[in-house]
């Protein structure tokens, strides 16, 4: 047999990136390579359907594979039309029906590590707050108490200055989970998405009390709040592209 006719016999067998790689041998390899038969042969055993057909759907098999073969790569975020100084948020937090905090707090004082937690705090909760991961969190000033066993609640509207329009982040939420590894008390909504984004749903926003132990067994020491969107948005500009498509009014 020729080297050709071997060559012809062996890359069928082959796996995509082998076959690529083959074609970086010589000009021969290269110029056999290149037949779409070989190709169609790798596209035959991932999507075995698309090769019913007397032709490709793309211009060619190969083609077809070397674009679809392995996910594509994150591609990096423009930069979001928002900004945190564009940014109110609007926080009000309920026990029972007493009114324990209401701030308006501007959007830099809630963004990442503008603030240092007290001293005191256990371990896990302080690696929490240390991880890369992003969240906004911001100090309970006064800090106030809540007697375990009383129902909590919180809203979050944010509004922006740029516009003069306001969304909801969470609305009357319940803190119905207590996290005692790691000193938080959560509560959750899904973000409302403007009809532009008709396709994006089921996203939550999720905000924790943070406390500490009191010297009253039955009562929790909150000494601050934290927001996140968990894997939805894990930078600044991720959050602030996410915010933006939301339904604002």
């Amino acid at each position: 047999m020729s080297c050709e006719e071997i060559l012809k016999a062996v890359f069928p067998h082959l796996e995509g990136r082998d076959l690529a790689t083959c074609m970086l041998v010589c000009k021969q390899w290269l110029e056999i390579a290149q037949d779409d038969y070989f190709w169609k042969c790798l596209c035959a055993k991932r999507w075995p359907s698309i090769c019913k057909q007397p032709s490709p759907p793309t211009l060619s098999y190969q083609k077809l594979f070397k674009t679809f073969y392995k996910r594509q790569q994150t591609r990096t975020l423009l930069p979001p039309r928002l900004s945190f100084n564009d940014l109110e948020f609007y926080i009000d937090i309920w026990t029972e029906e007493k009114l324990m905090f209401s701030e308006v707090v501007p959007g830099p004082v809630l963004k990442k590590g503008t603030w240092t937690p007290p001293t005191g705090i256990c371990d896990v909760l302080r690696f929490h707050l240390a991880s890369p991961d992003y969240k906004m969190t911001l100090p309970m000033q006064p800090r106030f108490n809540i007697p375990l066993g009383q129902t909590v609640s919180v809203s979050v509207l944010v509004g922006r200055k740029d516009s003069k329009k306001v969304a909801c982040i969470i609305n009357k939420s319940v803190f119905d989970y207590i996290d005692r590894s790691t000193y938080r008390a959560l509560a959750f909504d899904y973000l409302d998405f403007s009809p532009a984004h008709p396709f994006v749903s089921g996203i939550r926003a999720w905000i924790s009390l943070l406390f500490m132990d009191h010297g009253n067994e039955g009562v929790i020491d909150v000494f601050g709040i934290e927001l996140d969107f968990c894997d939805a948005a894990n930078s600044e500009d991720q959050v602030l592209w996410l915010l933006d498509m939301l339904d604002w009014k």
